[in-house]
């Protein structure tokens, strides 16, 4: 294992602090750290429309924008996006010391966070994409784990001082952090260089094989939307949901340290969305017979499921590194449907306070609401609605085990004991590579050896079989610019210099 990975680096840092202050100012449509007298209704639904309305404004516009104008797409607006929260933030502050201009503080630091927070993540989604895989996701989850633990370090502060500790603190380490990994960041790679509108099936392809995955994880969103209307206006409900929401993230980020330290393992969004999709179901059938607990239950579990987006932003890295596409417009692709489903949700649950639909009660209704919805997407993500749905071995989250043990088991390929070639075939083609003769197994057997990706596997086989670069392209709906970043890694890995000896290799590589 490459032990430099473990050691803690500047941009698990900064996206932890930049989750914290997320948390600390956004999340929930509530402000867990300024006076409960001050969460006025109007401020609270005032601050969330205007926050929510600019946020996904901005991720659509990202998604549009890496589309139609790639070049201005790829600027890294660092001291940008950072004075815009800075804005925003000071505008929070100042609404509770000018109370005449209270709304039209709100208004615009709701404008301002949103618009800022969504040019923070886009910047952090370009920065892990333009990372190997292995230092992404575990970055990322490193990241997230600290995030939690810092925030609910916030609660041994006093109140009064964090809400200035978040703009004065907080966010000059989180730009410094972000600028000095930017540094870092190889530019001359396929997803920086391309022109989406050159060849525009690749995207389309992309955005066909993402539906049921946006789907899933939207499902999710619109019913921690539900939790976020009554949190607007239930402070008891308030107190629960920022609290869940980085509880789930802890969770969420200890488990993937563990795969990325421990497993070879790869999984979609999907597959994700049917294992929690029991647990969620079962909650919100028995949230009713709760009573006064079941509304701080039902917006604690959606919230805590909800923290699994952290994986969109590891799926949208995989998609722009396989595919070569532009990341931002992968991430703003699901980021819009992610939030504009939970703005929906929102808007449902704050119009279902106090109301009772032929005398159901509110945690009832949103439960069905919520059940409805999430059944609606369990059927999609499985290929019940329109046909068969996109296999979800395109572009999954990939782990590779990192322990001396599991590497050493991956790098001691069996060359000339047959008797161990049976075990070693099933736990390779469960990966998702389809197996269909001789070649195909040795190219799963020189991926283990050299430690390739899914994706430069498929490469190196359609290589080794005789398809040209335009061929390539078509067969996999990726760039011809993007095959050859995969052929030059694909040479590196394994210390080769032309598809002759890539074909001697693969074809000499014993079973």
């Amino acid at each position: 294992m490459n032990r430099t990975l473990l050691k803690p680096h500047v941009s698990s840092i900064g996206y932890a602090i930049f989750l914290v202050i997320n948390a600390a100012q956004i999340w929930g449509g509530i402000f867990p750290f300024l006076p409960k007298d001050f969460q006025t209704d109007e401020v609270t639904l005032t601050f969330y429309l205007s926050q929510t309305f600019s946020f996904c404004a901005a991720f659509i516009a990202s998604t549009l924008g890496s589309y139609y104008f790639p070049k201005q797409a790829r600027r890294m607006l660092v001291t940008l996006s950072t004075a815009m929260v800075f804005s925003g933030s000071s505008c929070i502050i100042a609404a509770m010391y000018l109370p005449v201009y209270t709304l039209l503080f709100i208004l615009a630091g709701g404008v301002f966070l949103g618009v800022g927070t969504a040019g923070l993540f886009m910047l952090w989604q370009r920065y892990f994409s333009s990372i190997p895989s292995e230092a992404c996701n575990y970055r990322l989850a490193l990241g997230t784990v600290f995030a939690s633990v810092c925030y609910f370090a916030l609660y041994a502060v006093p109140t009064a001082l964090t809400a200035f500790l978040v703009p004065l603190v907080f966010l000059p380490i989180c730009a410094l952090c972000l600028s000095l990994s930017v540094r870092e960041m190889t530019f001359d790679q396929p997803m920086f260089e391309d022109i989406p509108r050159e060849h525009p099936q690749v995207y389309l392809q992309l955005l066909k094989d993402s539906r049921a995955d946006a789907l899933c994880v939207g499902a999710i969103a619109f019913s921690s939307g539900l939790a976020r209307g009554v949190a607007i206006v239930n402070p008891a409900v308030s107190d629960v949901v920022n609290s869940a929401s980085m509880t789930g993230s802890l969770i969420a980020g200890l488990i993937l340290l563990a795969l990325w330290l421990t497993s070879s393992v790869r999984f979609g969004l999907r597959t994700i969305f049917r294992t929690v999709y029991p647990v969620i179901i079962t909650g919100l059938l028995l949230f009713p017979f709760m009573h006064h607990s079941g509304l701080s239950l039902f917006a604690g579990l959606t919230y805590m499921t909800f923290s699994l987006i952290l994986l969109i932003m590891m799926k949208c890295a995989q998609t722009s590194r396989d595919r070569g596409t532009n990341p931002v417009f992968a991430y703003g692709f699901f980021g819009s449907v992610a939030y504009v489903m939970q703005s929906v949700g929102f808007l449902l649950g704050w119009f279902a306070n106090d109301v009772a639909i032929f005398g159901v009660e509110q945690v009832t209704l949103l439960s069905l609401i919520a059940a409805y919805v999430l059944g609606m997407a369990l059927l999609a993500s499985t290929g019940s609605f329109a046909g068969q749905a996109t296999p979800e071995s395109t572009s999954q989250i990939e782990f590779t085990a990192t322990n001396a043990r599991s590497k050493e088991k991956a790098s001691t390929v069996p060359e000339k004991n047959a008797g161990k070639t049976r075990k070693q075939k099933k736990a390779i083609a469960s990966d998702g590579h389809v197996i269909t003769d001789r070649l195909s197994k040795q190219c799963l057997v020189v991926k283990v050896q050299y430690g390739l990706s899914s994706r430069e596997t498929e490469v190196m086989e359609l290589i080794a079989r005789g398809r040209s670069m335009v061929a390539i392209a078509e067969d996999l709906f990726i760039s011809e610019n993007t095959v050859r970043t995969h052929c030059k890694h694909i040479y590196g890995k394994l210390d080769i210099h032309s598809r002759q000896e890539l074909s001697d290799l693969v074809s000499n590589t014993e079973l």
